[in-house]
């Protein structure tokens, strides 16, 4: 982009970008609620302006701007200032617990006075009372806990002797069913010894060893 050589060329551009920068101008202020102010002047000095609301208004604000700023945002010098106040506060807050702490520990007390010293009493018999009325809470619900988990596993036991019970009845049901009944042994005491000829030789043999029996 370079300027325009050309006088008539140059002129016919100014008044086009001129009107099509104050109606961006315009714009800008109305669909953004925006305070806008342009100024132009043209080469051979004529003014040509736009302020959405008085120019005058918007100058004297854009001169109270810089001032404005340096009051919103102080000097880097007194952020530095004061961080370092703030550093100070809390090295001294925690230079005073860690004493407090010590004191507590039984630390350090050569320079308490009597009124520190009872200060110090009262505090470890506050943490004292505390401790125990937790340590008492926690042994209650520890023995609550235990005394749900006896009635679980009583519960669990009674149900194993009831398994155990019941597998031990079938057992007994299944040796009665597998024991030899009367008449199985009376099957069994049958002449079991196997003869060779006809019925009738074997009777007599029967007969002749029950004879040698008796």
């Amino acid at each position: 982009m370079r300027r325009i050589e050309n006088a008539t060329s140059r002129q016919v551009s100014f008044f086009k970008r001129r009107n099509g920068l104050l109606k961006k101008a315009c714009e800008l202020s109305v669909l953004c609620d925006a305070e806008v102010a342009v100024i132009i002047f043209s080469t051979t000095g004529k003014l040509y302006e736009f302020s959405s609301t008085s120019m005058k208004e918007t100058i004297e604000r854009y001169r109270r701007h810089p001032r404005d700023i340096q009051a919103k945002n102080p000097p880097v010098e007194q952020n530095m200032q004061h961080l370092q106040h703030e550093m100070a506060s809390l090295m001294e807050n925690i230079q005073r617990l860690e004493s407090s702490n010590r004191k507590l520990l039984g630390e350090g007390l050569e320079s308490c006075t009597h009124e520190e010293l009872l200060e110090l009493d009262q505090q470890l018999e506050r943490s004292i009372s505390s401790i125990r009325t937790r340590k008492i809470q926690v042994f209650r619900q520890q023995t609550e806990q235990l005394k749900e988990r006896g009635t679980t596993l009583t519960a669990e036991n009674a149900l194993l002797r009831d398994k155990l019970s019941l597998q031990q009845e079938r057992g007994s049901n299944e040796e009665r069913a597998i024991e030899p009944s009367a008449d199985t042994t009376e099957v069994s005491d049958v002449e079991t010894n196997l003869f060779i000829g006809p019925p009738e030789t074997s009777q007599k043999r029967a007969l002749q060893k029950s004879y040698i029996g008796e």
